[in-house]
């Protein structure tokens, strides 16, 4: 008999939540395999099978907390599942409960096998119907958040009929309130582990740094005539297109080297100043914001930091990142403006001491000289910084300095 155990996932990470079962009992699984899928703090991972064999027992159902090293699933060796005695399989007919054995005669086929096995064991304590449970599922799987909710619900309205009977029988009682009213329709959503690893995390930032933002404007027209005249040929010579994002994190790096405290964290009483680039890129993924790591970017040219924020953003799109695409950054770039966004205050991504928001182009009047006035494409950006190591000056300065490269974007050549 093999076991299916949590593997160590990183230094910092002790458990897991159970995303989705691969495979299901009675599934014969190859060596190598992937068997069931993890959610993580950061990323999910996929684990697989350590030797062949018929999947015999889950020991963990979909939405559970696991740890480390616990044994989550079970294994036939050899492919040989073991046959089950019929005296066995009788004892636990006389056995079951009789509300089970209503819930499994009732049920479809089909219904009670996508049912998670933490939701059957819900259903079955709670004396719940699976074919009764409304479930948000694409593939229609009942989940034990399913259960609960519509546990929650069925109590709700037992407790309004009580309440209702109640107030019938004796003096009018004043309108419940609307938080109240358990007929207003409500619907409850169980935040993925990421969803609450990032709400902590962004909490945590705005407690315990000193966050403060400081704006500037760019004049985009110099970049985007660059775009214009080179993006054709640059897609030729390397078979990617040329963006926005590898000008920013060109001037980035260049305002970083100048500015060397907004590549710094603070560790106890002392300053780590950073002597190498790691720019996080800040990704909207199907589960939440991730922040994917381009490696030692002031030694890759355009095109490369270009086929790395394409590759890293098609990996956060499928689910597919690694811990190490996220780990070790110094200092990020999120662009709200591909969502719209005029103007944001971006906040830390710990324990980094800077981000630089980029937000929407958008035509402006833009006054030349004293006597000339003219429509350009304009950017407003911000750099959230933290004011115990960073003073304002140093901040001021570093978003002048990306403003003055990217309005002179061929210095970036020289910068770089």
């Amino acid at each position: 008999m093999g076991e299916i155990k949590v593997p160590e996932l990183a230094e910092s990470i002790s458990e897991g939540t159970v995303a989705q079962w691969l495979k299901q009992v009675g599934d014969f699984v190859e060596k190598g395999d992937y068997i069931v899928e993890l959610e993580t703090d950061k990323v999910n991972v996929e684990i697989t099978a350590e030797d062949s064999g018929v999947l015999t027992e889950l020991l963990a159902g979909e939405g559970d907390t696991v740890q480390v090293g616990e044994t989550i699933a079970r294994l036939a060796a050899d492919g040989q599942a073991p046959a089950p005695k019929a005296e066995v399989k009788e004892e636990v007919k006389v056995e079951e409960p009789v509300q089970q054995k209503e819930a499994k005669e009732e049920v479809p086929q089909k219904q009670w096998l996508i049912a998670s096995p933490a939701a059957r064991k819900a259903a079955r304590e709670r004396g719940i119907k699976l074919d009764e449970v409304p479930t948000a599922d694409p593939l229609g799987r009942v989940r034990k958040h399913d259960i609960d909710s519509f546990a929650s619900q069925k109590t709700a309205e037992q407790k309004a009929d009580a309440k209702a009977q109640s107030a019938r029988q004796s003096k009018p009682v004043p309108s419940p309130t609307v938080s109240e009213n358990s007929d207003k329709p409500v619907e409850r959503v169980r935040m993925s582990r990421r969803r609450q690893t990032i709400a902590n995390r962004l909490v945590e930032v705005q407690q315990t740094a000193a966050m403060l933002t400081t704006f500037n404007e760019v004049d985009m027209t110099a970049v985007m005539e660059l775009r214009k005249r080179r993006k054709d040929k640059f897609f030729e010579q390397h078979d990617v297109k040329l963006g926005f994002m590898s000008f920013f994190t060109k001037a980035v790096v260049a305002a970083l080297k100048k500015y060397p405290l907004l590549n710094a964290e603070i560790q106890g009483n002392e300053l780590v100043i950073k002597k190498f680039y790691d720019i996080g890129i800040a990704v909207s993924a199907p589960d939440g914001l991730v922040v994917p790591v381009v490696r030692d970017a002031d030694r890759k040219t355009f095109a490369g930091i270009e086929g790395s924020i394409l590759e890293l953003g098609k990996k956060a799109r499928d689910n597919k990142l690694a811990l190490g695409d996220l780990q070790g950054g110094t200092f990020t770039i999120t662009n709200g403006g591909v969502f719209g966004s005029l103007m944001s205050t971006p906040i830390l991504n710990g324990p980094q001491v800077g981000i630089l928001g980029m937000h929407k182009i958008q035509t402006r009047p833009v006054a030349i000289d004293e006597d000339r006035i003219e429509n350009r494409p304009m950017m407003y950006i911000a750099l959230s910084y933290d004011h115990r190591i960073v003073d304002g000056k140093e901040a001021v300065g570093f978003l002048v300095t990306v403003k003055e490269l990217l309005e002179d974007p061929e210095t970036l050549l020289l910068e770089g």
